[in-house]
């Protein structure tokens, strides 16, 4: 029978100058019955690591005849606090013939740059170490005391728990409130998920629909009968979405309004609400049902689009904890949804009405009655070849409503919505993906009637496609496109 056999379990190592930081790794590496020789100058510490049953030897590792001495080595670790002494050691081992892998210390980032050019394969600076380490205690500690306060935030409820989405809520917003629906089950007290506005996107909708959640619309409960109240994702709102205090406040934007809180956790260092709502769960070690960790993988994968605006290592580190407790055939029929017939022909009108200059790209779609078309056409168009920026806008009851896609990373799609019709109406959105609504009442003397219809159309059209054109910087005048 023949045995196989790593190369892991074939390495030798070399410590190299053994303070503080070369002990532990010397330890370690005992534990782990790895082959390990200790060099360094100092011969109270060599017999002192010799009491301690280490192979530790007298050597001066400046010199060029112990790098020789120790070419059979696998693996070195230079380890002395003296930058010119680690240089020298790794220029010397550098210049023998054979491959072998060196890890050396650094005190500073300029020091690490010059180990990097000197040939060594790792360069760890100790300070950085115990910073990231520091760091990231804190953020454990932090996650446990926000945690905690948010339990017993819940616990105080005796009436009921209204956990309240945004205006026509996203897919982040809502996983996000069913999975704080789902922790306060845990605490055993009753929450209902209450969403204002139309559900009207059509991913949103099978989003909903498909995972069976229990949305309750606003207009169907009074808020006063609940005695905790909690907002996601309001921080976009451009008024309080309540009077009075909030329970609770989560999101993962800073708010835009003023809003008096009793518990809060923002953090803009992450790109989804979903994932907050994430590390609670792992945080409390609930257990995670499919219907929950369906929605909040969706929510994190929206809000980043599918990983690729904005995205954290915090973002992929909860989804690749919920990826195995989601249901991905749920997952599936969500992100590929039928399109209903209004949304094809707003993207049939959007195409033909369509005009390119640059790799920028303005569309106009008539009257409409599904504005949330009017961003799904959008995204389809952005698959043109050559276009990097698209935008829909129409006519929807008494506004004029514009949804804007980018994949350009030079720009922010929100920003220049603002800066072209924030003064005169409101814009919303991210780099990648925003929105503008601009009222009606700017085209004073033009009524909405049938045989006014073309007047106002032509009237917006010129306005919204010279404003947007003269804000994503290109010159007016002749359409170049087809």
């Amino acid at each position: 029978m023949s045995t196989a056999i790593t190369m892991a379990s074939m390495s030798t190592y070399a410590i190299l100058g053994c303070g503080s930081v070369g002990h532990a790794v010397a330890e370690e590496l005992e534990r782990e019955k790895k082959d390990v020789l200790i060099l360094d100058e100092d011969e109270d510490r060599v017999e002192a690591l010799r009491d301690q049953d280490l192979d530790a030897r007298v050597a001066d590792i400046r010199e060029p005849d112990v790098a020789e001495s120790i070419a059979d080595r696998d693996v070195i670790l230079i380890m002395a606090t003296d930058v010119a002494t680690n240089k020298s050691a790794v220029t010397n081992l550098r210049e023998l013939s054979g491959e072998r892998y060196i890890v050396v210390r650094a005190s500073d980032p300029v020091s690490a740059d010059t180990f990097t050019d000197l040939g060594a394969d790792v360069v760890i600076n100790p300070s950085a170490v115990i910073a990231d380490s520091t760091l990231r205690a804190l953020e454990s500690g932090e996650l446990d005391f926000k945690t905690n306060e948010l339990v017993d935030t819940i616990d105080a409820t005796n009436t009921g728990l209204a956990i309240m989405t945004h205006h026509r809520p996203s897919p982040d917003a809502i996983a996000s409130a069913v999975a704080l629906q789902a922790i306060a089950a845990e605490q055993d007290v009753d929450a209902d998920v209450i969403y204002d506005g139309e559900m009207s996107l059509q991913e949103n909708r099978a989003f909903v629909n498909l995972l069976g959640i229990d949305l309750v619309p606003k207009s169907e409960v009074a808020i006063g009968d609940y005695d905790t109240v909690a907002l996601i994702n309001h921080a976009h709102a451009t008024e309080p979405a309540i009077d009075g205090v909030v329970d609770i406040y989560i999101d993962h934007d800073e708010p835009q309004v003023d809003v008096e809180v009793s518990f809060s956790d923002i953090r803009p260092n992450v790109s989804s609400s979903s994932t907050i709502l994430t590390k609670y769960i792992q945080t409390l070690d609930l257990t995670l049902e499919e219907t929950v960790a369906t929605a909040l993988l969706y929510g994190i994968r929206a809000e980043t689009m599918d990983f690729k605006r904005d995205t954290t290592p915090a973002d992929l580190t909860a989804a690749a904890y919920l990826y195995p407790f989601a249901d991905h055939d749920t997952l599936e029929q969500v992100e590929a949804p039928s399109m209903s017939p209004e949304t094809l022909d707003v993207l049939a009108e959007a195409i033909h009405n369509r005009e390119v200059k640059g790799s920028h790209l303005v569309s106009n779609a008539g009257f409409v009655r599904d504005k949330n078309a009017l961003g799904q056409a959008a995204q389809r168009l952005l698959n043109l070849e050559g276009i990097t920026t698209s935008a829909v806008f129409a006519i929807t009851d008494d506004a004029i409503y514009l949804a804007a896609r980018s994949k350009d990373i030079r720009m922010n799609i929100g920003s220049v919505l603002e800066d072209a019709f924030g003064d005169i109406g409101e814009a919303a959105g991210h780099s990648t993906d925003a929105s503008a609504t601009i009222p009606l009442g700017i085209f004073t003397g033009i009524e909405t009637s049938e045989e006014n219809r073309d007047t106002l159309l032509a009237l917006v059209e010129k306005a919204v496609r010279t404003k947007l054109f003269s804000e994503l910087g290109v010159e007016t005048g002749d359409s170049n496109g087809s």
